[in-house]
């Protein structure tokens, strides 16, 4: 087994090094955090962007049968957007489908209603997005994000990520442009670059929204 490449000491350091990689990013992006480690992340490179903060909260749509492969996913404002192919392939019927979306319905309300308190969430309609988490292992979680933000009207959709596999960004090819500075050959898992990656609290999720800006107009 190789040895762990700790090159980020936590979260904030990860998102202030993945700002730094952006340079000057087109137009005024707003950053979508995904909850809960990508919020500490996405609040570095906002703050280093001067850019709005805000959170995106998606659900993928797992197949019944296979719930890590998603055949859709489900975020605010009633954005579906679905996989064709994926449910093709797997043959799921409009019930099961249906059943899934329902219950992941139920829990994106339980999350929103956690996060935003009341905030209205920033409008995307012709403004660049970066989505920002904390890793990309499988690239399930992101790719939703960048298909909801898609959904709700952006110009530009940028996945920012401080670690992920060599073949990033073919995993996002046609659903967002990439920055992620480190690529690690033998890519195992986030949590090897960081030396500290112990898991990020709804209350910490809570107090790095609580100091942020609120939407721009």
């Amino acid at each position: 087994m190789p040895d762990r490449l700790i090159v980020y000491r936590n979260r904030a350091d990860a998102g202030t090094r993945l700002a730094d990689a952006f340079g000057s990013p087109p137009g005024s992006p707003v950053v979508l955090a995904i909850p809960r480690g990508g919020v500490v992340v996405g609040a570095a490179v906002a703050e280093r962007l001067g850019a709005p903060l805000d959170v995106i909260v998606v659900r993928k749509l797992g197949v019944p049968s296979q719930p890590e492969l998603a055949m859709g996913a489900l975020g605010e404002g009633g954005t579906l957007v679905v996989y064709e192919e994926a449910l093709r392939a797997a043959g799921v019927t409009s019930d099961a489908f249906d059943a899934v979306w329902r219950a992941e319905e139920v829990e994106l309300e339980r999350r929103i209603a956690a996060y935003r308190r009341g905030r209205t969430r920033i409008a995307l309609e012709g403004r660049p997005v970066i989505v920002v988490d904390d890793g990309v292992a499988t690239g399930s979680s992101a790719q939703a994000a960048c298909q909801v933000a898609w959904a709700l009207g952006a110009s530009l959709v940028t996945l920012g990520t401080p670690v992920g596999p060599p073949d990033v960004d073919r995993r996002f090819e046609g659903i967002a442009e990439v920055v992620c500075p480190l690529r690690p050959a033998s890519f195992s898992a986030i949590g090897d670059s960081y030396l500290d990656f112990s898991p990020t609290s709804d209350a910490e999720v809570l107090a790095v929204l609580a100091g942020r800006p609120g939407p721009a107009p």
